[in-house]
């Protein structure tokens, strides 16, 4: 039945209770507006009926019970999730303090501003986003980096000199990296420099002392003296101006030296101002003077250098008289005290008297052969022939003199033995010249002492002076030399070069390829020169000058580049 009165029924009314009415129609859509009357009779559709909702086993209970539980879970899962990645949710937020600080910390790190007490330096900000962030790695491992750019600061301040600016750096070091094997290396040196600059004064002190006494060069010379302070103290002007008082006076004596025709001083004082000071203003003069000297001498050195030549080749090696080839070189010398081929010569007049003294040994005469070996040390004290014959000579005792020296014997060697060697002894002999043979395959030639292939081959020799093995391996030594200095020449290491180079001149000082490497080695120098001279090093390019100069002082290439420097092209 519908609830809707007839409009028609005219009958008596009856009380009509009021009603929940069906409470499912309570999510039906409103009901429409009435419609005008037609005029037409009424229809009332009766509504199917709804079961009950919410009861066990409705159709609405099962569609809409398990879904407040599903909520409630979903909400408690959300939660959790929240909760354990409150971290990570974190940093997706804006944070836009903590990164406009990190910035500017950054940028004030690659500005190499570290430190200041204003707020703007790297660690100042790396602090700053520390506190803002304490577990933030990228500000923890700025305020790292900023501890190593003032370690890296501290070690520069240091080699510079400035001792101060060092600990005051290495202590900012300390406090961000927390220590470490770095700072504290940097600590002892710092505190070695502190000894050491507390003795400049007293070096200082000397450096004058011997200044007023005329000692101007060598290690504990006024120069020398200077240059130490200035190595532990760059910025030492008392330093600095003793040692420009000490080359003023080494050119002065220079120039007195030249006045005198004292050319062997003159070279001599000219080669110690170039070492002390290779920037001096008087030395592009001398250098003139110097070259204008030779030039001049020129014809008299070589008139000394063909009559030495001449003389080697007739025997006249030495003795009285100035007509032997001894005379001749010392006096191609006193002209130019560098000229390679008088220094050659000299080394020749050494090898002739080293075979003569090897001849009176063979004859049984131990006078003669001393007083032969006596001058060419004089000569070529190094000499690795004059060596072998030396120690020939102390180990040969005259025939009958000892029952204990009844021995094996040189061939041609007259009245002399050699004594019985013990089987200890040459272990001895065998275990230094195994140890001579690595030495020289090192390039342990002349150096260290006691270790050096010379010293070893010699001690073998004062043992067994007739061992063929350590003769050979000295006298060999010089061919091993020219290897070490052609490979180090082609790795471009100059300076071991140099230094084969000079043992080749004191080993076998009358070596005619001698000339011929010093001019490679020259050439090498000139070119080094050159490439810094194209950088803009002009300190680097007058020091390899010097070098080549050194080499061979008549080289076109060491004119021309002396006048380029001069002229600052």
């Amino acid at each position: 039945m519908s609830g809707h009165r007839d409009q028609n029924d005219t009958g008596p009314r009856r009380r009509t209770e009021p009603t929940l009415g069906d409470i499912g129609q309570l999510d039906a859509p409103p009901p429409a507006p009435p419609v005008p009357s037609d005029g037409l009779p009424s229809m009332a559709i009766e509504p199917r009926s709804r079961r009950p909702e919410g009861k066990l086993g409705t159709p609405g209970s099962d569609r809409r019970g398990w879904l407040i539980p599903l909520l409630l879970l979903l909400v408690i899962l959300l939660a959790t999730a929240i909760w354990v990645n409150q971290g990570s949710l974190r940093a997706l937020l804006p944070r836009t303090e903590f990164n406009s600080v990190l910035a500017r910390a950054q940028a004030a790190l690659q500005a190499g501003d570290l430190d200041g007490q204003n707020g703007t330096s790297a660690r100042e900000l790396f602090q700053a986003a520390v506190a803002l962030e304490p577990d933030n790695d990228r500000a923890r491992n700025g305020l790292q980096r900023v501890g190593q750019a003032e370690l890296a600061q501290a070690d520069a301040a240091l080699q510079a000199g400035r001792i101060d600016q060092a600990a005051q750096q290495a202590a900012v070091a300390r406090e961000l990296l927390g220590g470490g094997s770095d700072i504290d290396r940097l600590d002892r040196a710092i505190d070695k420099a502190r000894v050491s600059k507390a003795k400049t004064g007293d070096l200082i002190d000397q450096a004058q002392q011997a200044f007023a006494a005329g000692n101007l060069t060598g290690d504990h010379g006024a120069g020398g003296l200077y240059q130490q302070v200035l190595q532990a103290d760059p910025e030492n002007a008392v330093a600095a101006h003793g040692l420009d008082q000490v080359g003023d006076a080494l050119a002065a004596q220079a120039h007195q030296a030249f006045a005198t025709h004292d050319t062997a001083t003159a070279n001599t004082r000219i080669d110690q101002l170039a070492a002390l000071q290779p920037n001096n203003g008087a030395l592009p003069s001398l250098r003139a003077l110097q070259a204008q000297t030779r030039q001049q001498n020129s014809a008299a050195l070589d008139a000394a250098l063909t009559q030495g030549t001449q003389a080697l080749r007739d025997g006249r090696i030495s003795g009285a008289g100035d007509d032997t080839a001894l005379a001749h070189f010392k006096a191609a010398l006193a002209l130019d005290p560098t000229n390679p081929q008088a220094r050659a010569g000299l080394g020749k007049v050494a090898q002739a008297l080293t075979v003569q003294a090897n001849a009176a040994i063979d004859a049984g005469d131990r006078t003669q052969a001393k007083q032969l070996l006596d001058q060419a040390a004089a000569l070529a004290p190094k000499s690795a022939d004059l060596a072998a014959a030396q120690a020939r000579l102390a180990s040969a005792v005259p025939a009958g003199s000892s029952p204990a020296a009844a021995s094996t014997s040189s061939p041609g060697d007259a009245g002399l033995v050699t004594p019985m060697l013990s089987a200890q002894q040459q272990a001895v002999v065998a275990g230094l010249i195994k140890r001579a043979r690595e030495a020289t395959r090192e390039g342990h030639i002349m150096l260290p002492p006691g270790a050096s292939a010379y010293d070893l081959y010699r001690n073998a020799l004062s043992i067994d002076g007739n061992n063929v093995a350590a003769r050979q391996g000295l006298q060999g030594l010089p061919a091993q030399v020219e290897k070490h200095f052609r490979r180090a020449l082609s790795r471009g290491n100059l300076r071991q070069a140099g230094q084969m180079l000079d043992n080749l001149a004191e080993l076998s000082p009358g070596d005619a390829a001698q000339v011929d490497l010093s001019n490679q080695l020259a050439t090498a120098w000139l070119d080094q020169a050159e490439q810094q001279l194209a950088r803009g090093d002009r300190s680097g390019a007058r020091q390899s000058l010097e070098r080549a100069r050194k080499l061979a002082p008549n080289h076109p290439r060491v004119q021309d580049l002396t006048a380029r420097l001069q002229g600052g092209s």
